[in-house]
């Protein structure tokens, strides 16, 4: 696992081990993942949810995101995150929080710009987050949810709607984008 571009470019990340919830996202999913947004990242605050090992907010933000939190319930998760973002040398603009999702969705007053979801697959966790996460979005917000392709997202939530899924093998890759004001009165 690697950073693939931005200031970070080639930095060997580590991953997790021994847990069966945590599945690193493959280099081809994460290029699709950041195509779809790619002039959309500079300077963003950017929510690596369910973090993991934080590849996917390290990528964010070796591609010039302003900011990123991650946030993960397990302490191995953040071990990882910590000692990726210290080999990458992005510490300085990472905020690193060790408790469950909806914790932190109801406690935080941050605003997201781009926000990244890739939790453990099965436990139907996105179907959960959305209803929180889309009040803490900002005007322009982008919500990508990693996924297995079997699961059946919903096509709205709070003013967000499914702007495109991609699909790489066994893993789909949903975008949400707000509803815009026209979008609504039809």
């Amino acid at each position: 696992m690697r950073v693939i571009t931005g200031k970070a470019r080639g930095r060997k990340l580590v991953t997790v081990e021994g847990t069966d919830v945590v599945r690193p996202t493959t280099d081809g999913v994460k290029e699709a993942i950041f195509s779809a947004v790619q002039f959309e990242i500079e300077g963003r605050t950017v929510l690596d949810l369910f973090a993991g090992s934080g590849q996917l907010g390290i990528e964010a933000l070796s591609r010039g995101a302003k900011e990123c939190y991650f946030v993960d319930a397990a302490a191995v998760s953040i071990k990882a995150v910590r000692d990726n973002l210290r080999t990458t040398g992005l510490e300085p603009q990472a905020k690193v929080a060790n408790m469950p999702f909806s914790a932190f969705l109801k406690s935080t007053r941050a605003v997201f710009d781009i926000a990244l979801l890739d939790p453990p697959y099965n436990y139907r966790l996105i179907q959960k987050a959305l209803p929180l996460l889309t009040e803490k979005m900002s005007e322009n917000g982008v919500i990508i949810c990693e996924h297995e392709k079997e699961c059946v997202l919903p096509r709205e939530s709070g003013g967000f709607e499914i702007a495109k899924t991609l699909r790489h093998g066994r893993t789909a890759v949903t975008i949400y984008r707000r509803i815009s004001a026209e979008e609504e009165k039809q």
